[in-house]
């Protein structure tokens, strides 16, 4: 147990999990579209228990920036350890920026992943990443000259030590195929949207198994409201005496995925980490594998 959680005997401290040699908290705190309120967000989180953190080098839908206040002062109140923490941010492409650039939109893409990821250093405050992400692929379809460039990229920070781990976000199963053939490195996180409807993205989990990668899901709520508005899921949560955010994260744990939360409720937070007292059985599991069907 880190220290952290024996000094703040209050807190569910995320229950960590080992993955391709690195200590990884199952549970992660996703901090999209928080604006002004990142800061204080992030501070909750890691006040609640929250010990991976994941942001974006992208001011249109993140504030990496304010994420790194948040650590970097934590840190120094010795809420927690830069070690106990998984920080992982992203390089994305400039069809998902805006206007406040992290690179030179003229430089080649090995220039723009090196100052992309040379400011997220400095905005969260540490010298190394846990993981660092491509944000998505430059298309919808296969991998191009582009993408392979930033992963070529991304895999020479990992050989200096710059990163841990590297991961992909946004992909389809196809492109990850390509990725797992052809990559000198391969990533060890997948971060996607995950659909019931697509039986919680199952073809990709599945590359994911079969690589040793280990699949994070974000949106597990917002993306399946009306799957999840059922009665027999209702009924679940009923049984377990817990919330619906709760039986999604837990199910979500039970497949084998790392699962973001974003929430901005202060108790939530505290809630989805006692997601670790509880389980679902197999028939269960089973039900809500197949919700949309």
């Amino acid at each position: 147990m880190p220290d952290s959680a024996r000094s703040h005997p209050q807190q569910a401290i995320a229950a960590y999990i080992q993955h391709q040699g690195q200590n990884v908290p199952s549970l992660v705190y996703g901090t999209a579209w928080k604006e002004e309120r990142t800061e204080s967000l992030t501070r909750q989180a890691l006040e609640a228990g929250f010990r991976g953190i994941d942001t974006a080098n992208q001011r249109k839908h993140y504030f990496e920036a304010g994420v790194g206040k948040a650590v970097q002062q934590a840190i120094q109140d010795q809420l927690v350890r830069r070690d106990e923490l998984f920080l992982q941010t992203k390089y994305t492409f400039l069809a998902g920026q805006d206007q406040r650039l992290p690179y030179d939109p003229n430089a080649d893409y090995t220039t723009q992943v090196n100052q992309s990821f040379n400011s997220s250093l400095e905005h969260l405050g540490t010298d190394y990443l846990d993981s660092y992400v491509l944000h998505g692929p430059s298309y919808r379809q296969g991998l191009t000259a582009a993408d392979w460039e930033v992963w070529r990229a991304m895999e020479a920070l990992q050989q200096a030590g710059k990163v841990r781990q590297l991961g992909v976000s946004n992909i389809s199963e196809d492109q990850l195929q390509i990725l797992l053939t052809e990559a000198k490195i391969k990533p060890a996180f997948v971060q996607n949207r995950c659909y019931a409807q697509l039986k919680w993205d199952a073809q990709v989990r599945a590359h994911c198994t079969q690589h040793d990668i280990l699949y994070q899901g974000f949106s597990l709520l917002t993306a399946n409201l009306r799957e999840l508005n059922q009665p027999k899921v209702h009924s679940i949560a009923k049984r377990l005496g817990c919330s619906l955010p709760q039986l999604v994260f837990r199910f979500a744990l039970q497949l084998g995925m790392q699962p973001l939360t974003g929430t901005s409720n202060p108790e939530h937070m505290r809630q989805d980490l006692e997601v670790y007292n509880f389980s679902l059985d197999d028939n269960e599991v089973l039900t809500l594998e197949h919700i949309a069907i």
